[in-house]
């Protein structure tokens, strides 16, 4: 088995010892331990990127959401789910229900892979991809839990709020769908349901839903300032990324 890189507490490579300890006949059974993780870490880098990158190619050209993608980017979305899918493939033994909290840090990669297909699936079909679908969609015969559906959604807030700014820049009006529903009706609504959800007691729950929120704020100032200033904007006109005032309303 090749070594992996040696990493630190946070996942950072760290440089070889200049001098080796002394050696124990448990050393070589922890480095076998430690190189079979750090090879899990580096998939899961890897499949972190190609998921970011099919979000990336989602959102490309695309001015009108609940609309087919452009076929150039259709066929990169293809792509990169083909690069997900060989990743997982190759660690799908390894993640499946009995081994799965070996590795519950390193399946964060799970939850930017429901962001990217809940938010392509988003822009084709203005609606939100449903538990089931989304499994559907998890190549690698790989089972989503709640909370990787749950946690990549909170994710795709953001994703939503990114693509209602810069759209709305370039074109001067919200992006809507065909029957006349835009993205601020759609991430409000949305946000009102996780509103309703029972607390989970924990940093991570706590800072998501913060981060949530924050992207509806942003969302509802951008269409806020389209109804009240929106002659006065300038062609491509961007708003201030950063909230005005922690925590405050927009």
């Amino acid at each position: 088995m090749p070594a992996g890189t040696k990493r630190d507490r946070d996942g950072n490579a760290r440089s070889k010892s200049t001098q080796d300890g002394p050696r124990t006949r448990f050393h070589n059974m922890f480095e076998d331990f430690r190189d079979e993780l750090d090879e899990h870490y580096d998939r899961k880098e890897r499949i972190v990127k190609a998921s970011r990158d099919v979000t990336a190619q989602s959102k490309k050209i695309v001015k009108h959401i609940n609309q087919g993608l452009p076929p150039s980017t259709e066929k990169d979305v293809a792509a990169r789910m083909g690069e997900i899918t060989a990743l997982l493939q190759s660690v799908s033994p390894d993640l499946q229900p009995l081994n799965r909290h070996r590795y519950s840090y390193s399946l964060r990669c799970l939850e930017e892979l429901v962001e990217a297909l809940s938010f392509a699936h988003y822009l084709r079909h203005q609606k939100l991809i449903t538990p089931q679908e989304a499994a559907a969609s998890t190549p690698g015969d790989i089972a989503l839990t709640p909370h990787d559906y749950m946690f990549g959604i909170f994710d795709l807030f953001g994703e939503m709020m990114r693509f209602a700014t810069v759209t709305t820049a370039q074109n001067g009006e919200m992006p809507s769908g065909e029957d006349g529903r835009n993205i601020l009706g759609d991430i409000q609504e949305l946000g009102c349901a996780f509103e309703m959800l029972r607390e989970v007691p924990t940093r991570d729950y706590r800072s998501k839903m913060e981060a949530m929120r924050q992207s509806v704020r942003k969302v509802e100032k951008l269409g806020y300032g389209l109804v009240v200033r929106g002659s006065e904007r300038p062609k491509g006109w961007v708003p201030d990324m950063k909230d005005d005032v922690e925590g405050g309303s927009p």
